[in-house]
């Protein structure tokens, strides 16, 4: 038992990321059965679609689960009123200001997550009377932190400036490296692109087959201008980049993204004109697993990481 298991009321401090296209409630409720805490990514859905989301993991476990959040999408009050609806118990929020809906959702008996990229919003996290923060170094995949602050230097920094739970995110996709952020001042870990490549993820077998194939510097922090994202190195990254030789357009850079590209990558298979959000750790992945096999192997990992060091 740590701080993170007795909070969600998990076996493992292991928090799945609520990932666009790839969290539903299969793998929300397969990973809330092997003991982590499963979140539904309700950024990628329609109202009616997060409620039957919802309802579907319901049935498929008695173990706590959670939806993530983020405070930037539309539908946000809806999506919210369904969150209270229906007796979700956990919410992790992102991309937005956590003092928003903290005390409306803390007053309903919610407990409340947020996820930030740098010590100065975990402070305004806690002010906003979050029950833990989620920092994530920018190794991590999908939309990322400016400062490209690493996770191996944020956890400590976030560490000096709260005394509340702390979630380590980005690069995390071993038992080893979840061993080295509670080492670093994490109690937790939420690991997001080693569950994108499981039996279980709501993504097309394209990309899951993708992710299996990256290699280290696969993949890059791009679109600063609008909001950074981390993107595989395919077709449609290059197109952006090549619109930065020309200049820093934003207008140019919205035409090119257009509508749905995230979608039409993850969720629909294009690996050519299609967005492709993953993380650095991508290149530690070489299986897709059932989310079983995932939980067997990174407690195996934790606990051989187990070194004893003597200077």
């Amino acid at each position: 038992m740590n701080r993170i298991t007795q909070l969600f009321g998990t076996k493992y401090p292991i928090v799945q990321g609520g990932m666009i296209w790839h969290s539903g409630w299969r793998l929300t409720s397969a990973v809330s059965n092997n003991g982590g805490l499963g979140l539904i990514g309700s950024a990628s859905m329609y109202p009616d679609v997060l409620r039957e989301n919802i309802r579907k993991c319901k049935a498929a476990t008695d173990k706590p689960f959670g939806v993530n959040v983020a405070l930037l999408y539309p539908n946000l009050e809806e999506i919210i009123n369904i969150i209270l609806e229906e007796g979700v118990k956990i919410v992790f929020t992102s991309a937005g200001n956590p003092k928003i809906y903290t005390e409306t959702l803390k007053k309903e008996g919610i407990k409340v997550a947020h996820v930030v990229s740098s010590a100065k919003f975990a402070i305004k996290c806690k002010e906003a009377g979050v029950d833990a923060v989620v920092a994530e170094g920018f190794e991590a995949g999908g939309h990322n932190g400016r400062d490209e602050t690493t996770t191996l230097c944020l956890i400590p920094n976030v560490r000096k400036q709260i005394d509340i739970p702390l979630i380590a995110a980005g690069g995390i996709g071993l038992g080893s490296q979840m061993r080295a952020a509670m080492t670093l001042g994490a109690d937790g870990v939420q690991i997001g692109s080693r569950f994108a490549a499981t039996v279980e993820a709501s993504s097309h077998e394209n990309f899951k087959n993708k992710i299996i194939e990256l290699k280290e510097g696969d993949t890059q922090l791009t679109l600063k201008e609008l909001a950074p994202v981390r993107l595989v190195k395919n077709k449609f990254f290059q197109d952006l980049e090549g619109l930065y030789e020309t200049g820093r357009n934003v207008e140019a850079l919205k035409e090119t993204l257009g509508r749905a590209r995230a979608k039409r990558g993850m969720f629909e298979g294009d690996l050519v004109e299609g967005e492709l959000e993953i993380g650095q750790v991508s290149a530690l992945i070489d299986e897709i697993l059932p989310v079983e096999k995932v939980f067997e192997n990174l407690i195996k990992e934790f606990n051989d990481a187990k070194i004893d060091l003597t200077l």
